[in-house]
């Protein structure tokens, strides 16, 4: 049974932070265009205050969640218990992207002091929090993090990092604009 809680306290903190991952979904307004659900690792998740959440958007294929955010700004993180008692949590929110071409993202990624580059800080004020059983989610073994992501730009100059972000990620699969050069 789905229980809704007002602020993500102690025990929700708690629950968050044993988790390797968290998956992010958003979607276009309307009818048409794509829902988009990613999984996120590392340690780039962070709550800011009983109703507040910043996550770190590193960067990959897409630039859905950003698109999708600076369209109508709905957000939710899902985190799933793969090990001990069954749990999910469900944010849910309204989000903003700070991206690393905009006013306020050095302070944004301050919050992240291990990962020098990132496409965006998502922000989100979460308007509902929920948990179910999770009877039906799987145990699984962590086995570490996959350094791929972050290796990938770490030999990438500022310039070239940039400029491969703008040429990627200038508009989402719905055609919704994603990221655009100054």
């Amino acid at each position: 049974m789905a229980k809704v809680y007002a602020t993500i306290d102690d025990r929700i903190t708690d629950f968050i932070k044993a988790q390797k991952m968290f998956f992010v979904a958003t979607a276009p307004s309307g009818d048409a265009g794509h829902v988009n659900m990613s999984p996120k690792g590392y340690d780039s998740f962070r709550i800011l205050g009983p109703n507040k959440i910043a996550y770190l958007d590193l960067g990959g294929s897409g630039i859905e969640t950003v698109a999708h955010l600076r369209q109508n700004g709905r957000i939710t993180f899902m985190f799933c218990a793969f090990e001990g008692k069954p749990n999910i949590l469900r944010l849910y929110g309204k989000g903003e992207a700070v991206c690393f071409d905009e006013p306020g993202f050095a302070e944004n990624l301050s919050l992240f002091p291990a990962f020098p580059k990132a496409r965006a800080v998502i922000t989100a004020d979460i308007t509902r929090i929920q948990d179910s059983c999770g009877w039906g989610v799987p145990f699984y073994d962590f086995a570490g993090e996959r350094d791929q992501l972050v290796r990938v730009n770490a030999h990438r100059s500022d310039e070239d990092w940039r400029d491969r972000r703008y040429t990627g990620n200038s508009t989402s699969i719905d055609g919704l604009p994603g990221l655009m050069k100054p």
